[in-house]
């Protein structure tokens, strides 16, 4: 499963907090939608990775960390905090 992928992914950013939601079908019928889900995602993230880092920052540091998972699904949301 992609979700699982993702959290041993980010796991390697010592999260403090991390939720990985699978969104998909809220999604249904919108584009990038596929039967079987797993293509909508939403991570809701803590780390002391992301102090004195900006937003943009932080949003990539989280993409380079997901690599090719990124393109395998059409939509990620990301909520990113320091604690």
């Amino acid at each position: 499963m992609i979700a699982d992928e993702m959290k041993n992914r980010l796991e390697q950013l010592e999260p403090t907090r991390l939720e990985v939601l699978d969104e998909s079908e809220g999604h249904r019928g919108h584009g990038g939608w596929r039967e079987g889900g797993e293509t909508h995602f939403r991570i809701r993230m803590a780390s002391p990775r992301f102090v004195g880092l900006t937003h943009i920052a932080r949003h990539r540091l989280v993409h380079s960390t997901l690599g090719d998972i990124v393109p395998r699904i059409h939509a990620l949301a990301l909520e990113l905090a320091e604690r």
